[in-house]
């Protein structure tokens, strides 16, 4: 299968998980239904440029330009590049502004160690009692992900749709703070993931695990789905360091 393919099996029959609307503003997925500030809106619209690549890591975030764009005085726009900084999205430097934080290996080696330390707590929370309804939607999220993974250049969104995967479980964790930080981390690894699976092999390899993953979830093996989970974020943060080159700098 290549690039010139029509359709994803999701999208050729129109099947829609009702996590979708929880999922579409990825800043703020961990909120039921969320209703958002003006700067949140700001926040959403440029986050999600950013994750898509649309703005490049190194750019610059001008305040002016976005106020104009989004009809708003500087001050929501302000809030809105705080809330990126939080989300380790944009870099604010003295004298220089803000920008696109730049990706490098140290970083995504830092941001993997934390989340992985977090997930070891968090895995075994809810494995203790999943939503039918998550299995379901990984289910289904697998055979997107089985098409995705044929494709020659599939833009990102094999990772994407895996970053899903780490969304829903960190809303199903019995302890709201714990998962407002892994859906955090996961949003911030998230731009490393997708330079993780770039190739047709490495996301081949990754459904292989992920395959591996419902099969311990649906038996309720904490044990082996923590191990499992574990060591897909581990080979996504070892293939990003990789790819970036350990001294940090970009590929070429």
């Amino acid at each position: 299968m290549n690039r010139g393919a029509s359709q994803s099996p999701a999208s050729a029959g129109g099947r829609r998980s009702h996590w979708d609307s929880a999922l579409a503003l990825r800043l703020f997925a961990d909120r039921d239904e969320p209703t958002l500030t003006v700067p949140e809106q700001i926040a959403a619209r440029i986050g999600d440029r950013i994750l898509a690549g649309t703005v490049a890591p190194g750019e610059h975030v001008f305040e002016q330009e976005l106020a104009t764009e989004f009809r708003v005085s500087r001050g929501p726009v302000r809030e809105a590049i705080r809330i990126l900084e939080r989300e380790g999205l944009v870099t604010v430097l003295a004298r220089r502004g803000a920008m696109v934080t730049e990706l490098n290996a140290q970083e995504v080696r830092e941001i993997f160690e934390v989340r992985i330390a977090l997930w070891e707590l968090a895995g075994r929370k809810f494995v203790a009692n999943p939503d039918p309804q998550v299995i379901a939607t990984m289910r289904a999220n697998l055979a997107e992900m089985e098409w995705l993974a044929e494709l020659d250049d599939d833009d990102g969104r094999y990772a994407e749709t895996a970053y899903q995967f780490w969304v829903l479980f960190a809303r199903e964790i019995a302890n709201r703070r714990l998962s407002r930080m892994l859906s955090s981390l996961s949003l911030q690894t998230l731009r490393y993931s997708k330079l993780g699976m770039a190739s047709r092999e490495r996301r081949k390899r990754s459904l292989e695990g992920w395959r591996e993953v419902l099969r311990a979830l649906s038996q309720g093996d904490a044990d082996r789905f923590v191990e499992l989970t574990s060591g897909l974020m581990r080979d996504s943060c070892d293939e990003a360091a990789r790819r970036l080159g350990e001294s940090g700098e970009k590929p070429a």
